[in-house]
């Protein structure tokens, strides 16, 4: 019987033992830290084999493949000690995408994953389509396979599950942009980080369709080194040559595969960004056939997504906005061009190799004050102090509020857009995010 190791059991570790377990496999499920009670259940239940705490050697380097969680990085002792015994390491996106003939429409980029993916799953269960939703969000893709198939998949795929996809094939491939982000897990190198995201493309046919954001410098330069199969669908802000998706004389419009057009102001998403978004979304809509009246529906009643840029409350005539998902520079400076009043911004947590010079000059331009919320914020103090606006240095999420109390004047807005992981303070950004509104609801 062959034999299948996990490391990690999470939410993708623990679906992926199921569906091993499910194509009978001997499988082991090991973790470094202490594995949540519902996943014990659900290993248990099964009769799947676990161990929490640490990596026993001798159980794991007998595998004939394992299955990497994606938050494990290759430097991680027991993935060198595997690599060296030439154990094939895959993610659990790799290892279900075998067991199953359903159509994957998968979405990645540094900024507006979670968001197109959502809206991507409200168009097409809208319409009707029995569609799951995986990947970063949603339940594990191999958990599905397993116990809930769908006829079709929305996935919001991260650099590190690309990372460990080989065979996998997207019949929709979204790249909504490439920016600087977790190049510490890259090395430092930004190109490993393109590389990894580019990934997205491959084993893709003519019978495939990739859209992908025009006016982004390294996708375009990046094109030129790809032969790609699959129908190509660009989208922009306003119409260029190749450009199928764009705004025009405040039309969204779409001129392929069927064309489509709707009042830019009827969309229920507003900046910039969302705008990107929302061209996405609406041209992977129309690629798989959906009517016009649903598409256009679906993309004036999408609620969003919580965390980002999401409205709190309204205190004193401040308004409270958590965008706590925005950990990388490039979406805090979406977040501060969507703002039409000044902003007390609230920016830190765990760097990740960030520049904050693109940002600089909007926070010049629409910070009333800064608020720094972190274990360590000096790289935040090198970085903005010379820029004249009053700066507050936290370390809690209550300090940070009371700061921004005080701080914002009526008809300002305190903005939760960090920049920066949130490891350092909190369980992750959710929890950042949760803590953010609920105290803000309690001012």
């Amino acid at each position: 019987m062959k034999r299948i190791v996990i490391l990690g059991a999470g939410e993708s570790g623990a679906g992926a033992a199921v569906l091993a377990k499910k194509q009978g496999f001997d499988v082991l499920v090991s973790d470094m830290s202490t594995i949540a009670p519902r996943y014990k259940q659900m290993l248990d239940e099964r009769g799947i084999s676990w161990e929490e705490g640490g990596h026993t050697e001798s159980l794991i380097l007998n595998a004939n493949e394992i299955i990497k969680s994606p938050g494990i990085p290759d430097t991680a002792p027991m993935v060198v000690k595997a690599k060296a015994a030439g154990i094939p390491i895959i993610s659990e996106i790799e290892f279900a995408g075998r067991y199953t003939t359903s159509k994957m429409i998968c979405i990645t980029g540094s900024n507006g994953k979670t968001t197109t993916t959502s809206l991507i799953h409200h168009i097409f269960r809208s319409a009707g389509y029995d569609a799951g939703l995986a990947g970063n969000i949603g339940h594990s893709l191999a958990y599905q396979v397993a116990e809930d198939p769908h006829e079709y998949y929305i996935i919001e795929l991260s650099s590190f599950q690309l990372d460990n996809m080989y065979d996998f094939r997207a019949n929709i491939a979204v790249l909504l942009n490439i920016t600087p982000d977790h190049l510490d897990r890259y090395g430092g190198v930004m190109q490993n980080y393109v590389d990894a995201k580019m990934r997205i493309v491959q084993n893709q046919t003519p019978q495939d369709a990739f859209i992908y954001w025009n006016d982004d410098p390294i996708i375009r330069r990046e094109l030129e080194k790809y032969d790609i199969k699959a129908v190509q669908y660009p989208f922009s802000e306003l119409k260029e040559k190749g450009s199928i998706g764009y705004i025009e004389a405040g039309q969204y419009t779409i001129e392929k595969p069927m064309p489509f057009n709707m009042e830019q102001e009827a969309l229920s998403l507003r900046g910039r960004h969302n705008i990107y978004n929302s061209l996405a979304a609406g041209i992977a809509g129309n690629i798989a056939g959906i009517k016009k009246e649903v598409i256009r529906r679906s993309l004036s009643d999408f609620p969003g997504v919580e965390h980002r840029l999401e409205h709190v409350c309204q205190v004193r005539g401040v308004e409270y906005i958590n965008d706590s998902k925005a950990t990388n520079v490039d979406a805090c400076w979406y977040a501060l061009d969507s703002m039409n009043t000044k902003v007390v911004l609230i920016l830190g947590g765990r760097d990740k190799g960030n520049d904050y010079e693109p940002i600089k000059p909007l926070v010049k331009e629409k910070c009333s004050a800064l608020v720094y919320l972190g274990a360590d914020n000096t790289k935040l103090h090198q970085n903005f102090d010379s820029l004249g606006i009053p700066v507050r240095d936290t370390h809690s999420m209550r300090e940070c509020m009371d700061a921004c109390y005080e701080l914002a004047q009526p008809g300002e807005t305190v903005l939760l857009s960090p920049c920066c992981a949130s490891f350092d303070l909190f369980k992750n950004m959710e929890d950042r995010g949760e803590q953010f509104k609920q105290m803000a609801r309690n001012l």
